[in-house]
């Protein structure tokens, strides 16, 4: 992990497309940033195929290496920031380490269509649209300020006190 980069990792249940999205999203729109992870607290056998294509064909990014894997890979590692993308996780999310800022995004799981083929496929990259629309605006504020844009409205922090 490089110095000056932030680690973060997001998490949901399964890490087969939420997840999955926000780390290789973040990877590539702001890599030079943030170095993204993703878990999942039961993930699934493997990431959901429609997630592997939206990302390839839609954003160029080649995620067939990706994997779903569960959080406890990550234990005892400290993290800068800790995102979880699905209600599940939040309710669940294990401790980690040091203090990292804790933010939650609650995004519908994509996976649960049962629509057409091509309904599915366009459930999935709204998905990916929506989750890149918020790493954009992650990756636009200065460090400094990541604390009081990730932090939950109803809770107050040293920097809102006064």
């Amino acid at each position: 992990m490089e110095q000056n980069k932030q680690t973060l990792v997001f998490l949901c249940t399964g890490n087969s497309a939420r997840s999955i999205f926000a780390e290789y999203l973040t990877n590539k729109i702001c890599g030079d940033r943030f170095e993204a992870y993703s878990a999942g607290s039961q993930p699934k056998p493997a990431v959901n195929p429609y997630t592997i294509r939206v990302l390839r064909d839609y954003y160029k990014i080649d995620a067939s290496q990706a994997r779903s894997k569960s959080w406890d890979e990550f234990k005892g590692t400290q993290f800068d920031i800790v995102i979880t993308v699905c209600d599940n996780a939040k309710e669940s999310c294990p401790v980690f380490p040091g203090q990292p800022i804790i933010a939650h995004w609650s995004i519908p799981d994509p996976a649960e269509a049962t629509d057409t083929d091509e309904q599915k496929l366009r459930t999935f990259r709204e998905t990916a649209q929506q989750i890149q629309r918020r790493i954009e605006l992650l990756c636009s504020f200065p460090i400094e300020k990541l604390g009081h844009l990730l932090t939950q409205p109803n809770q107050e922090t040293e920097t809102t006190k006064h």
